[in-house]
C-alpha cells in the first residue's frame, strides 16, 4: 500500500497564518540582491520583467534550448516518446523546487532560471557521452568537460547573455550525483571568485565536487534534481521493460514509486527547513533517498545492455568524430558542419551579445567540445554516419515493436 506523509499540523497552521500575512524567508535572495558582470540598459529590471525572470527568458530563447527535447536524460537507446528526455527533467526540476520554494518563502523566478538552465551544457547519450567527452578532451587538453561547468560556459562564455552571478553559481553548483543531508548556503559575491572557481573545476577532475550553491535557491534545484530523477527513472524502466516493477525494488521510508519518493521528500524537506537558513532532510530520509540512488545503479544505469552499447558504439564513435571535427577546427573549414551547423548558430546569436575573441578563432579543442556537447541524439548519430558512411559502427535502439528484447 502507498504511503504519502503529511506536514505536522502545528507546521501547517504556521504556514498558513504566515501566508496570509504574505511572509518571505528572510534568508530568500531578493531581486535587488542581482549581481551581474555588465551594465546593460536592456537588463534593467521592469515590473513585469524582474531580474530572476530576465535569466530565465535568456535561458529560454537560447541558442541551444530547444535541443533539451532530443537529449536522452537515462534511456539512450529506445525509441519511446513515453520515456522522459532531458526537456521534461528541467521541468520537472523546476516545478518540484518551485512547489517547496513557494512554501519556504523564496525566489521563485531564481529557481526557475536555474533549473531550467542546469543541463544545457549536457551532451548526448547522457551521463554515457558526459564521460565518453570528458575522456577525449581531458586526454589532449589536461582540462576537464562536465556538463554543469559547460552548461555555465554555453551561457556565459559561448555567448556571454550577461545571466547573473546567482544563477550561473546555482547551475554550476547542482551537481546531482552528490547527495548531501544539509545545504548551508556559500556566500558568493563577486564574478572574480566565481571565476578563479570555475577556473579550478575546470583543471581538478574532482573540483566542482566541492561546490554549493551561494542561495537557497541554489541549493534546493541541487536537491530536487535528485527528487526529480530517483522515482521517475524506475517509472521510465518499467515502461522500457528493464524490470517488470517498480515493486521489484525493497519497500524504503519513502516508498518505492514516484509519486511517494516526491510527495515524502518534499514533505520532509518543508518540515526540517521552513524559516531556516539552510535545507535539510533528517537522517532518516537522507538514508532512505541515497538508498534509491544506489539501488538505481545497480538496477537500471548499469545494466549490460546500457554499458555495452556505450563501450561498443557511442566512445568509439565520439572518438572518430572528434578527431574529425578537430581537423576542421584546425584548418577553418569552413564547408564543414562545424562552420555550418554549430558556429553559424553561436554567430547569430553573438550579433547581440558581441565576445571579444572571434568565436571561430577558438582553441579547436574547445570548438570541437562546444559542437560534440551541443548535439542531440540523433544529430550525433546522422553526423556520424555523414562522416563515415562505410562505417560498420551503429547505435542499436530498443524499438517500439521490440518488446521483450
Amino acid at each position: 500500500m502507498r504511503h504519502y506523509e503529511t506536514l505536522s499540523p502545528a507546521l501547517e497552521q504556521q504556514i498558513l497564518e504566515q501566508q496570509a500575512q504574505g511572509w518571505v524567508s528572510p534568508f530568500a535572495c531578493k531581486n535587488s540582491d542581482v549581481i551581474r558582470r555588465l551594465d546593460r540598459p536592456s537588463d534593467v529590471p521592469k515590473i513585469y520583467r524582474q531580474p530572476f525572470s530576465k535569466d530565465a527568458d535568456k535561458i529560454l530563447n537560447s541558442a541551444f534550448y530547444n535541443r533539451y527535447a532530443d537529449k536522452t536524460q537515462v534511456f539512450s537507446f529506445f525509441r519511446n516518446d513515453d520515456l522522459c528526455r532531458r526537456a521534461l527533467h528541467v521541468q520537472l526540476v523546476s516545478r518540484i523546487a518551485r512547489n517547496i520554494g513557494s512554501v519556504l518563502g523564496l525566489n521563485p523566478d531564481l529557481i526557475e532560471a536555474i533549473a531550467i538552465g542546469h543541463d544545457m551544457g549536457h551532451t548526448p547519450f547522457g551521463h554515457a557521452g558526459e564521460h565518453a567527452l570528458h575522456a577525449l578532451y581531458h586526454a589532449r587538453t589536461g582540462r576537464c568537460f562536465r556538463h554543469n561547468l559547460h552548461s555555465v560556459r554555453v551561457l556565459d562564455t559561448i555567448i556571454p547573455y550577461n545571466i547573473s552571478l546567482q544563477t550561473l553559481d546555482g547551475i554550476v553548483c547542482h551537481n546531482g550525483e552528490l547527495p548531501i543531508a544539509e545545504y548551508r548556503p556559500q556566500p558568493l559575491n563577486d564574478f572574480a571568485v566565481f571565476d578563479r572557481r570555475m577556473q579550478e573545476c575546470i583543471l581538478d577532475e574532482d573540483g566542482d565536487r566541492k561546490l554549493i550553491p551561494s542561495t537557497l535557491e541554489g541549493c534546493l534545484v541541487r536537491i530536487c534534481d535528485m527528487i526529480a530523477y530517483l522515482g521517475k527513472d524506475r517509472q521510465d524502466a518499467v515502461r522500457a521493460h528493464l524490470i517488470g516493477s517498480e515493486a521489484e525494488f525493497p519497500e524504503s521510508a519513502i516508498g518505492r514509486t514516484n509519486a511517494e519518493v516526491i510527495n515524502n521528500l518534499e514533505v520532509n524537506l518543508i518540515e526540517h527547513s521552513y524559516g531556516k537558513p539552510y535545507l535539510m532532510l533528517d537522517a532518516e530520509h537522507f538514508a532512505a533517498m541515497t538508498q534509491l540512488k544506489d539501488e538505481n545503479y545497480k538496477r537500471i544505469y548499469q545494466k549490460e545492455f546500457v554499458q555495452k552499447q556505450v563501450r561498443e558504439s557511442v566512445v568509439p564513435m565520439m572518438q572518430e568524430m572528434y578527431e574529425r571535427i578537430y581537423q576542421d577546427a584546425v584548418t577553418h573549414n569552413e564547408k564543414s558542419c562545424l562552420y555550418r551547423h554549430h558556429i553559424a548558430t553561436v554567430l547569430e546569436k553573438q550579433r547581440w551579445y558581441p565576445t571579444e575573441i572571434p568565436y571561430a578563432e577558438s582553441d579547436p579543442d574547445d570548438l570541437t567540445m562546444d559542437f560534440i556537447a551541443a548535439m542531440t541524439d540523433d544529430y550525433f548519430v546522422d553526423y556520424y554516419a555523414e562522416l563515415f558512411p562505410k562505417s560498420t559502427r551503429r547505435i542499436s535502439y530498443v524499438g517500439y515493436f521490440d518488446e521483450g528484447q
